[in-house]
């Protein structure tokens, strides 16, 4: 029989969305029990560089909400767990959540990285868009929470140095998944969003094409702690004097089954030209783009900023991408002005700006529909966002659709006064019956 716990609240993902639900939810003395997928909780927001249009750093902003939520005497964290069901019990839901093997006792761990230091093996890191190396056994990077190691069991070769060198014996080459229930009255679904996948656009390369990045490698590449400490090109470590920007190059197209706006691809892109022309004062940066959607407070105004740094806009659609001489990007695109015709150019770097699809699919995990852009499903969009099919549920953030850091807090706010309100209102039923 699985191990049952009890709990208030459960929020199931533990980027800035869920974060923020949950500490808003804990503050009002509820306890609470996140769920997050990933080895360390922070989202995507705590891999970016900077935020728009205020250009602060991301993890000055996210990393303090990571340490509330692991401090917080209400809040109780399981990272690296996979949601198998959530169903409505009674007058609550019940969550079977399964807690994956990083073959590292996380009570023993003291987050030493003494296993990471010792061990041989070096494979890509994803954390570093995959411009650098880390260990098979290791730490996501230095600010995740929780510090606790976990092996990648694909690439190990079981030499046994990281056992042999931890100081706790928390190295377990024999630990098994571990399914558990929990229990509580509300639950708020803050699953987050995935990219495109670079692989799917076959007239963009399909990731073959060794200097097209995503914009989510670009944020690693100006993140000071990032895999260079500085932009270089990746094939070849050179500066790029000339580097582009396609958008919609996963939005706004239905041959990839992504017909929608993600609304933030726009803004990023802007953001991360003018820090590109900081980091690079002489490089040309060029941003080939259908419309620019700068719809939020200060949007506008960040996108005039920007041209008038000398950011070049190119109104028009790139049609197809292919290798140009000596690592060189050749692109092939309509203009939109000018009078318009078919033309092509040439850039050292090419970033493409994916769109937003959603993080996880209810089908099959719980009663919750989706839209017809793979979404989760609210009953009361413009009155009430964060509902949805199933009582006592809540959504937020891009779980909900695609939305920018702002809106995904404020969502995550008023899902959180939601799930507070449907938690006061069993309390006066039980007081009532009582």
């Amino acid at each position: 029989m699985p191990k049952i716990l009890k709990f208030d609240a459960l929020v199931i993902g533990a980027g800035i969305a869920g974060l923020q639900a949950a500490l808003d939810l804990a503050d009002q003395d509820f306890k609470v029990a996140i769920v997050e997928k990933d080895a360390t909780i922070g989202g995507k927001m705590i891999r970016l560089s900077k935020v728009f249009p205020t250009l602060d750093c991301a993890s000055c902003i996210t990393t303090p909400k990571m340490a509330a939520a692991a401090h917080h005497e209400n809040i109780t964290l399981f990272t690296y767990c996979d949601l198998q069901s959530l169903d409505r019990n009674g007058n609550g839901v019940t969550a079977a959540v399964r807690q994956k093997t990083r073959f590292v006792d996380e009570e023993k761990c003291i987050g030493c990285r003494q296993c990471e230091y010792q061990c041989p093996v070096y494979v890509s890191d994803p954390e570093q868009g995959g411009f650098s190396g880390r260990k098979a056994i290791y730490i996501p990077f230095s600010n995740a929470i929780p510090q606790i190691a976990l092996m990648d069991v694909e690439n190990c070769t079981l030499c046994g140095k990281c056992a042999r060198v931890c100081p706790t014996q928390a190295v377990n080459f024999f630990q098994e998944p571990q399914d558990f229930l929990i229990e509580a009255q509300t639950a708020v679904l803050a699953t987050g969003f995935e990219v495109t996948p670079l692989e799917n656009k076959q007239q963009y390369g399909e990731g073959k094409i060794p200097n097209v990045i995503t914009a989510l490698q670009m944020e690693r590449l100006l993140a000071p702690h990032g895999p260079y400490n500085r932009v270089l090109r990746p094939s070849d470590g050179m500066e790029p004097d000339s580097i582009a920007y396609i958008q919609c190059a996963g939005s706004r197209d239905k041959s990839m089954g992504v017909p929608y706006c993600s609304r933030v691809c726009c803004m990023y892109a802007i953001k991360q030209a003018m820090l590109l022309s900081g980091a690079l004062p002489l490089a040309d940066i060029t941003i080939y783009y259908m419309d620019i959607r700068a719809f939020g407070k200060g949007y506008e105004q960040f996108f005039q900023n920007a041209k008038a740094m000398g950011i070049e806009f190119v109104k028009g659609k790139v049609a197809t991408i292919s290798e140009g001489e000596n690592g060189g990007v050749r692109l092939h695109y309509e203009s939109q002005e000018d009078g318009g015709g078919v033309t092509s150019a040439e850039h050292d770097l090419v970033v493409l700006s994916l769109g937003m699809v959603a993080g996880w699919n209810p089908d099959g995990h719980c009663r919750i529909s989706t839209g017809s852009d793979a979404f989760i499903k609210t009953v009361k969009p413009k009155i009430a966002p964060t509902l949805t099919e199933m009582e006592g549920v809540f959504v937020a953030g891009a779980a909900a659709g695609p939305k920018d850091i702002v809106d995904s807090i404020v969502e995550a706010g008023a899902a959180a006064m939601e799930a507070s309100k449907y938690l006061a209102s069993l309390n006066r039923s039980v007081k009532a019956v009582a």
